[in-house]
């Protein structure tokens, strides 16, 4: 089959998002074309409205509309806990569950030198002025327990260790190399609630 060189910067574009293989791409992509061109257009303006609306948080790097977040304008959230994660989308699994009232910090990315990403990247300098900032009694590593996620949990609790700070992290109820967003929700409140020093 023929696939024009607009078509095929379309599948590319879609096979980025996490999860879409090239032929899931290349049926969404045959899909949005199939479709009334009104449809698509839609979408696009919703989804360039939607990335345009959104900023990162001064605060803790969260994405949100609104900067400070909505997380940290709120004043009956506690300073005591800050809960470290990798990504936005981690602060949203662990608020379903009703369980936790601290305050969050989002890292943006797991240390990963072959990738690039390094202490400069996780955003290091920031999560420390953060810290001196709320002074919490204990800062939660709620990141994956993947050989990323290990380094970046033994990287900052070695940061934080002498600071006088409880240092916990999840349990490993959530299995080795798994993602936050894919842990049943009773799986994620166990490992919450049986969360351990580093």
């Amino acid at each position: 089959m023929l696939i024009s060189a607009s078509l095929e910067r379309l599948i590319q574009a879609l096979n980025r998002f996490p999860g879409i293989g090239r032929k899931t791409a290349q049926r969404l992509a045959w899909f949005l074309v199939s479709q009334d061109k009104s449809f698509a257009l839609e979408l696009a303006d919703t989804i360039r409205h939607t990335v345009e609306s959104f900023t990162i948080c001064g605060l803790c790097n969260m994405l949100s509309e609104s900067d400070p977040c909505p997380i940290c304008s709120a004043s009956d959230r506690s300073d005591t806990l800050l809960c470290i994660v990798e990504n936005t989308a981690d602060i949203q699994i662990i608020e379903n569950m009703n369980e936790f009232k601290g305050r969050y910090f989002v890292l943006g990315h797991l240390l990963s030198p072959i990738d690039g990403y390094g202490p400069e990247q996780i955003r290091t300098a920031a999560l420390l002025a953060r810290i001196a900032e709320i002074q919490p009694g204990e800062v939660i590593l709620a990141l994956k327990p993947s050989p990323e996620g290990e380094a970046t949990i033994h990287y900052l609790y070695q940061m934080l260790k002498d600071k006088g700070i409880q240092v916990t992290r999840l349990s490993t109820g959530i299995p080795f190399g798994g993602d936050l967003e894919y842990s049943s929700m009773l799986t994620l409140t166990n490992a919450w609630k049986r969360r351990y020093p580093v």
